[in-house]
């Protein structure tokens, strides 16, 4: 992961097909199919000739959160035990992949309707033994908004032979072993573009000079690049962390409480990284002044390519509401876990004979746990729709965690002043007043501008 945050920034968005790469083949250790064996051998490869990247084919023309409800792609069993595709799948990243993991409906000729058991997960080639498309029509290529180097395109599969490689109706919850991959993928791009963009800055402004003084020598400016360098640590740090987490699970020596923390984490991690990545890149933009505009400097690229991190693999919403899922699903164990994980970390940092200066952001984390655990014993009802601003509460709180033992094992001065900072920012951002209003009128209803100037015609 560390390598990806370094190379993610300059990869020309080939991070994409790997993050995609990396979920397949965690997908293939997990449900262990025969039929993604030799897949596997591939997507691991550090032969380029043998090395296949993979897709991600499940967006269809109905929806994109919701796959189980939008899911039209049809599979017919064929004598072989194979199966062949039918189906229009609408948004296919990395259309020049060897291969793809999908979803479809099994039926057969006897019965065309889909069985009610649910999606299953198929693997198919992208190419046939003679190099021609496996059934596969490329419709058009997506003109989007940023990420034009990655090939994105709707497809037709028409007759495209894929093999089984989930329980029949089991196709989703398959999808969950390549989810936290991929969304570690996004995060750590996040957190590099965010560093990246810094960067840039932090050296654009000791060779610009403004106002007689190069602009780093102006105090607003200094303001400004540590507001940013401290968002920045903040979402570094939580990535990293929850990478090594990941990465204990993988090794088979993490805790069960490390585990249930990395599974209710990574949607927060993933919608909070991807949030600040946005803020971040456009504030360092600014930092270019007209620069940053301009198409020749290569900069805007970076803002455009950003804003696909809180849609991808989730958007901030389904973010959300995946936490409070986990959350439910473990029976509210997981708030448990995560209230001693906070807490005990920051008695460590108090007893680690840190920077005495360090207690006020501990207590400030402290009290913001604290306010967090009564809003959820006191309103259970509003948990749904406060679900947003409890995951970026919950974010703050985490990262200020992290940030102060840091601070309290290295002793630095950054890291001291970037702990602070933090914690001296609003960490607790529910407003349970505001949840019980009724949004749905402004929401739904629009303004026209009519009151104020007349009918519009």
């Amino acid at each position: 992961m560390v390598k990806l945050f370094l190379f993610s920034p300059i990869s020309g968005l080939y991070s994409c097909p790997l993050a995609m790469t990396d979920g397949a083949a965690k997908t293939a250790v997990m449900i262990k199919s025969p039929s993604l064996q030799d897949a596997y051998q591939h997507l691991t490869s550090r032969d380029p000739q043998q090395f296949w990247t993979s897709g991600q084919w499940m967006t269809e023309k109905r929806g994109g959160s919701d796959v189980a409800g939008s899911t039209e792609t049809v599979a017919v069993e064929q004598l072989d035990g194979s199966h062949k595709l039918f189906g229009y799948k609408w948004f296919s990243s990395a259309t020049d992949s060897d291969m793809s993991l999908t979803l479809a409906n099994i039926i057969s000729e006897d019965q065309p309707e889909p069985k009610p058991r649910g999606l299953t997960m198929f693997y198919l080639e992208t190419r046939k033994e003679d190099g021609k498309l496996n059934g596969i029509e490329i419709v058009k290529l997506k003109n989007k908004l940023g990420t034009r180097q990655l090939p994105t395109a709707e497809l037709l599969l028409d007759g495209t032979v894929a093999h089984q490689v989930s329980a029949e109706g089991r196709g989703i919850a398959s999808i969950a072993n390549m989810l936290t991959i991929t969304r570690m993928h996004n995060s750590i791009s996040a957190a590099a573009v965010m560093r990246r963009i810094l960067q840039l800055a932090r050296d654009y402004s000791q060779r610009r000079s403004a106002f007689g003084q190069r602009v780093e020598s102006h105090v607003l400016h200094q303001l400004t690049a540590s507001r940013m360098e401290v968002i920045t640590r903040g979402c570094e740090i939580f990535t990293l962390h929850l990478a090594g987490l990941l990465g204990k699970e993988e090794a088979g020596v993490a805790s069960s409480e490390e585990s249930l923390v990395l599974r209710t984490l990574t949607p927060i991690m993933k919608l909070f990284t991807a949030k600040k990545a946005m803020e971040i890149v456009s504030e360092g933009l600014e930092c270019f002044g007209g620069q940053g505009y301009i198409e020749d400097t290569g900069l805007p690229s970076h803002l455009r390519d950003a804003q696909v991190l809180p849609i991808w693999e989730g958007t901030t919403n389904i973010m959300s509401l995946d936490f409070l899922r986990a959350v439910t699903k473990s029976n509210g164990e997981a708030l448990t876990v995560l209230h001693e994980d906070i807490h005990g970390r920051l008695e460590q940092a108090r007893q680690s004979k840190g920077p005495s200066d360090l207690e006020d952001s501990c207590h400030k984390v402290m009290q913001v746990l604290g306010s967090l655990t009564k809003f959820l014993q006191n309103h259970p009802h509003l948990v749904q729709v406060a679900a947003r601003d409890i995951a970026n509460t919950i974010a703050h709180i985490y990262i200020g965690s992290l940030l102060i033992d840091h601070a309290a094992w290295e002793k630095s001065a950054s890291s001291l002043q970037a702990a602070k900072m933090w914690c001296q920012q609003p960490l607790d951002f529910l407003a349970p007043d505001q949840y019980m209003v009724d949004n749905s009128t402004l929401a739904m209803e629009g303004y026209n501008g009519s009151e104020v100037y007349g009918p519009m015609f």
